[in-house]
Order: structure tokens, then C-alpha cells, then sequence
């Protein structure tokens, strides 16, 4: 280990514990913008899906620190990294041939134990850019009962999957175990993970707390840290949980900070705990994504639903956004009734509910998902190329990220908003904060206008029920036919929630 960066870590570590040592600087600010004092917009009833309001966002461009080391050369190919062939060969049997521009540039330095502090649109390929360095950085060690070896911080469950479900192929390639800690699911299943030996832990931070306070996880042997997409867990109220988190990690340890848009909510996790980080930016702080189309769509109250239903009608897949959870709910029976195959996706669902409706969205058995804020991030859908914001989002940042869910890695998308006269200002206001110039088109339902933007056609009319696909059903056995034992009971318990999830 590098005894200058030890030392630099020990440093930062005393001065956590002492208070002033950060934000007191002459025109510094950061006490006020982190501090007790800072405003807050609550009160009221949640618009995100079960998050509540967000504290207010520090507004202005993010000013990364300075690079004191010069960053290494970004690279061509995965051939010229220096991971471990399990790494190598596992890349190429994932299909992926060419390391996207982050990874290019992030990787030397992150495999070289660098610091990094990087901004990519959503669907830039961030994961990989921090996942294998950290897997390769982990490789050939092995953890003990509750203390992992590496940490990536998450704001939300699906996140956590989704980066779960993309790093498994590597983990397993060099015989490292990946434990997912959220909430919404069995904390002694996860607690049994840590237990046995997890070398990698994908959390999200009020879970990890939980385990931590219970005794069943220790992170005094983290080595490698990850906060991705870290602007939405201060946005979130989630920074006493980050820091208390951090605090505990290694202090001469390795430090990523992933994020698709960076702002000045970030500032004090970037000065607190990167030590000379490489900065590296594919994007400006808005994120936009630059083959994504825009649309504001102009249309009257009174005609705001049928035009929502006519959307969703399309042939091919789409993902609306609402505020509220009942109003997702509403929707999402109204498109039913419609015949539109439609599913709801918010705070209120438990884990397993949101899994398999993902799952069938996924798979097309599912053409419309109706989802609340929950879905703007950690959610990626092959060939989903549109995008429908019924509710107007409030913040860019979450215009962005609900925009991000389509046009992913280098794939073409559209994102359409729907604004009724009195939320005309308001809207023009957000795109200009967002950095965006979109088409704007009046439009009424059954217009050729909106046929031509959405593909929006009407609906048959007929009511639909989703049920599980076949696939989902687990086949009896015949030797078990008869029998009334512990597994049959299990699993037509199993059925019958299937069931009963379906029809909620």
C-alpha cells in the first residue's frame, strides 16, 4: 500500500471526527448547504413514489477537483487493461467487444487504484466502468464471516439488481460472492449472505445500516468503495446514512463516485472522501443524451386521459411516469379496462411485486409500465425506445433520468412529455434548467400528429387480466402426486400469491 496515500487517508479520517475540518474555509459555504440549517421542501404528500420531497437541490455547475497525479492514457481495447483473463474472457463472451468511453478512460486508473470521480449519461456503461476494477482489484481474496471486501452504495433496489444482475457473470468468473442487501425483502436471508462470506456487497445504504446496527455486517475490511449514482442519494436525505457509511470503511481504501449528473449536493462526498481523484466527464453535469428526441406534447385537460390511453395502445413497449401512486394505480386499471397490458411499479409494491413486474415488462408480457419515480433510475430495458411523462416532473434532474430509461447505449429514443395550459411555464422553465430544446406539437386524441410522435392508436376496448406466463408456473413432478408434504404446500402457497399479485 502506498504510505503517502495511507497517510492521506488517515488524515481525512481525523479530520471527520473533529467537525470543522470540512466546510469552514473562507467562502467555502458548505456548512450552510450541509448543515442543519439547510431548507427543505416537506410537508406536504409525496409526489416520488414513497421518497417524499427532496431537500432542496444546490443549484450551479459542480466544480470538480483538481487532479494533483496526471491520469493514465485511456485505452482502445479491454486487451490493454490489465485484468485477469477470467475478466478478458468473460468480456468477450457477454458480447462486448469494445469498452465504452468511460471505460476507456476510468479503467487504467481505477485498476491502478486511482480515485475516480466520473459523469456518464445514463446507459454509458458506468457499471462495468467501476464493477471491474473493483472485481479485479477483489480477485483471489476471500472474506470473512461479515466483513466484505468491497462495497457499491446504491439509491434504490432496482439499482441494486440491476447492477447485481450485470456483474454476476465477472464475480462468478473469478470466484468472488456477490451479496444484494435492499429493503423490501428478507433481512435474515441477507444477513445469512453476508455470513457466509460475501467478498462484494451491493447496498442500499438504509438496509446496510440495519445489518450493521444488528452485528451481522462489519466494513473495517473494505477496501474498495463505489457510490453510484450518488447526486440521487443526497437528493434522497440519504448523506448522514453515506457518511456514517464511509466513515467505516477503510480509510486508506479505494473511492468511485459513479453518476449520470453530478451537482453541487455531491461536493462535500467528493472533498470528504476521494484523495486526488481522476475526473473524467463524457457529459455536461445535465446528462442529456444526445440521441434522444424530445417532445412536449400541448394538450387539454379534458383530453389528457384518452391521449394517455391511446399512447399506451402502441405496438411495442413504453414507460409512463405519474407523481403518486394512486394515480398509477388509477391509471393502470383504466388502461386495463382498455385492454392495454398494463402494470403499476411504485414504493407501495413489495419487492417480490416489483421484481416480477419488471420481469414481465421485460419479456413483453407486459407492454406498459406505469411506474412513479422508483423507475427513473436502475431500470434498463432492451429496445425501449419511448418514454411518456403523464405527470411533468418537477426537478430536471429527475427529466433526465425518467428520460434515460430509453435511447441506452447508443440505442435512439424518444421521451414525451404531456402539459396542459397551466403547466406551459413551468415546463419551459424545467427544459431550459435542463439544457433541452424540445419539439413542442399541439395536439387532441386521434390526431395523425400523435400517431406519428408516439405510434398512439386506440385501444380495442376489451378488458384485460395479466396472469403469470406460463413460464412462471413451477411444473409438479409425478412422483409428488399424492403427496400433501412441506415442498407441494410450499408451492402451491407460491401459486396462489402468484395469483393473487397478478390480479392487485
Amino acid at each position: 500500500m502506498n504510505p503517502t496515500r495511507t497517510n492521506e487517508r488517515s488524515s481525512r479520517t481525523r479530520g471527520r471526527t473533529g467537525g470543522p475540518a470540512f466546510g469552514t474555509g473562507a467562502g467555502s459555504g458548505r456548512g450552510s448547504r450541509f448543515g442543519p440549517s439547510t431548507p427543505s421542501r416537506s410537508g406536504g404528500p409525496s409526489r416520488s413514489g414513497g421518497y417524499g420531497r427532496r431537500p432542496a437541490a444546490i443549484q450551479g455547475e459542480f466544480a470538480p477537483p483538481k487532479t494533483i497525479t496526471p491520469a493514465l492514457d485511456a485505452v482502445e481495447a479491454f486487451a490493454d487493461l490489465d485484468m485477469p483473463a477470467q475478466l478478458l474472457t468473460t468480456l468477450t463472451r457477454e458480447g462486448m467487444a469494445k469498452p465504452f468511453p468511460i471505460q476507456a478512460a476510468t479503467l487504467p486508473n481505477t485498476l491502478a487504484g486511482r480515485d475516480v470521480l466520473g459523469r456518464g449519461r445514463t446507459g454509458s456503461g458506468k457499471t462495468l466502468a467501476f464493477g471491474l476494477a473493483l472485481l479485479a482489484r477483489t480477485a483471489g481474496q476471500s472474506a470473512e464471516s461479515g466483513q466484505p471486501l468491497a462495497l457499491i452504495l446504491v439509491p434504490t433496489r432496482e439499482l441494486a439488481q440491476q447492477v447485481t444482475a450485470a456483474l454476476t457473470p465477472y464475480a462468478r468468473a473469478v470466484k468472488l460472492r456477490l451479496a444484494t442487501v435492499v429493503g423490501g425483502m428478507p433481512i435474515h436471508r441477507q444477513a445469512g449472505a453476508l455470513r457466509a462470506g460475501a467478498e462484494v456487497v451491493v447496498a442500499t445504504p438504509g438496509r446496510l445500516k440495519d445489518l450493521i446496527d444488528r452485528g451481522d455486517c462489519r466494513l473495517n475490511q473494505v477496501a474498495v468503495t463505489v457510490l453510484d449514482e450518488a447526486d440521487q442519494m443526497t437528493d434522497m436525505g440519504f448523506m448522514p446514512q453515506v457518511t456514517a457509511l464511509l466513515d467505516q470503511v477503510r480509510p486508506e481504501g479505494q473511492r468511485m463516485l459513479f453518476s449520470a449528473t453530478l451537482d453541487r449536493n455531491v461536493d462535500l462526498l467528493v472533498r470528504r472522501y476521494l484523495t486526488d481523484p481522476v475526473v473524467h466527464s463524457v457529459d455536461p453535469s445535465q446528462g442529456a443524451v444526445t440521441t434522444l428526441e424530445h417532445h412536449v406534447l400541448h394538450v387539454h385537460g379534458a383530453d389528457k386521459h384518452r391521449t394517455t390511453t391511446e399512447i399506451a395502445a402502441r405496438d411495442g413497449r413504453v414507460i409512463m411516469f405519474l407523481d403518486t401512486k394512486h394515480a398509477v394505480d388509477r391509471l393502470t386499471q383504466d388502461l386495463l379496462d382498455s385492454g392495454v397490458r398494463a402494470a403499476a411499479l411504485h414504493g407501495g409494491k413489495s419487492q417480490p411485486q416489483r421484481t416480477r413486474t419488471l420481469a414481465r415488462f421485460k419479456t413483453g408480457h407486459v407492454t406498459v409500465l406505469v411506474a412513479t419515480n422508483v423507475a427513473a433510475r436502475g431500470i434498463h430495458v432492451d429496445n425501449l425506445d419511448l418514454v411518456v411523462n403523464v405527470d411533468p416532473p418537477t426537478d430536471p434532474k429527475d427529466y433526465l433520468h425518467r428520460g434515460g430509461r430509453t435511447a441506452r447505449a447508443g440505442e435512439s429514443g424518444s421521451v414525451v412529455t404531456l402539459v396542459t395550459p397551466n403547466q406551459r411555464r413551468e415546463m419551459a422553465r424545467l427544459m431550459q434548467a435542463a439544457g433541452i430544446t424540445p419539439l413542442t406539437t399541439q395536439v387532441r386524441s386521434g390526431d395523425e400528429a400523435l400517431n406519428r410522435i408516439t405510434g398512439a392508436q386506440a385501444p380495442s376496448g376489451i378488458p384485460v387480466t395479466i396472469t403469470a406466463p406460463v413460464s412462471e408456473r413451477p411444473k409438479r413432478s409425478t412422483a409428488s402426486r399424492g403427496r400433501r408434504g412441506p415442498v407441494s404446500a410450499a408451492r402451491r402457497a407460491s401459486l396462489r400469491q402468484t395469483a393473487f399479485d397478478a390480479a392487485a
